[in-house]
């Protein structure tokens, strides 16, 4: 029973975190249908950010802050390749994902001659994170060994509650729009490509936001932490809205967070009975498997997307 609510713990604990991201994808994939693959870069930067940060003596929360507008800031760089200069939406994704590659390594400290091979991996064992520090210090003894779930949660809703409150603004309408109908956005005197930006903004800065508590939860930040994240998420998105988007009232951002719970749990199933050497295998397998749900949730003509 034991290893059963460790378990259930895990994987709840990873889909409140992964969940962030998933939202973050759901804002460029879903709402505006753009396949934004920088965030297997903007994830680890909000890893390495966060690590330099608190490694420098920073506040964890203030560290958290700068994870996302680092991340924003990524992501303002892809719409700005996409939109100003024309680059394909795929193509602006990966000169971004390449570039915070190298930014990475050198937050990370890492500009040695052979960085790959030297300080990739950046660790800050005993100092101060947001599962170590207030509010999490006024928990009692039975809940603390939980405090990782009880603040990943929190955290996860209050994005997922601050996502649906943008959306229901004049900005999220337009940027609803951006994506179902670009012209509509020109009609009423506004910049279509400026929507674009902020939504990959938005998008991005929740992936470095994710990329931050992670990082805060393993007490140390890796380059190659965001290896197969677009997966992951894009995964999570289609599986909330094919599985969870045919509930009524059951608003986009809420099917997303519960698919991301779902994928991570089918992940550990099948991980339990698979050698580790399979789990990107896995991970694309179960992709396929969304995608197929997707398109035949299509067909049936039941699924909601938001």
């Amino acid at each position: 029973m034991d290893v059963i609510l460790s378990l259930l713990q895990n994987v709840l604990e990873e889909g409140f975190i992964y969940g962030i991201v998933a939202m973050g994808v759901y804002i460029t994939y879903k709402i505006l249908d753009f396949p934004d693959l920088s965030v297997d870069g903007t994830f680890p930067l909000g890893c390495a950010v966060t690590a330099a940060m608190i490694v420098a003596g920073v506040n964890p929360w203030l560290a958290c802050i700068a994870s996302f507008v680092a991340g924003a800031l990524a992501g303002c760089v892809t719409g700005l390749l996409h939109v100003r200069l024309r680059v394909t939406d795929l193509l602006s994704g990966i000169i971004v994902m390449t570039a915070c590659w190298s930014v990475n390594l050198i937050i990370l400290g890492a500009n040695q001659p052979n960085p790959l091979a030297g300080n990739s991996l950046l660790q800050f064992y005993n100092q101060p994170t947001i599962f170590t520090s207030f509010p999490m210090t006024l928990l009692p003894d039975a809940l603390y060994r939980c405090r990782v779930l009880i603040l990943a949660a929190v955290l996860a809703i209050v994005v997922k509650v601050l996502m649906d409150a943008f959306l229901r603004t004049k900005g999220g309408m337009l940027l609803r729009a951006a994506g179902d109908n670009p012209q509509f956005v020109t009609s009423l005197g506004r910049d279509q490509g400026n929507m674009k930006i902020l939504g990959l903004a938005i998008g991005n800065g929740c992936t470095a936001l994710a990329g931050s508590i992670l990082a805060q939860q393993a007490e140390s930040a890796t380059v190659s932490i965001g290896t197969g994240m677009v997966v992951q998420a894009l995964a999570s998105v289609i599986i909330g809205a094919s599985v969870f988007g045919r509930i009524r009232r059951l608003k986009p951002t809420s099917a997303v967070l519960l698919g991301t719970i779902l994928y991570k749990a089918v992940l550990l199933i099948a991980m339990l009975w698979l050698p580790a050497v399979f789990l990107k295998l896995t991970m694309a397998a179960l992709f396929v498997a969304a995608l197929l749900t997707d398109r035949i949730g299509k067909k049936k003509g039941g699924v909601v997307h938001g």
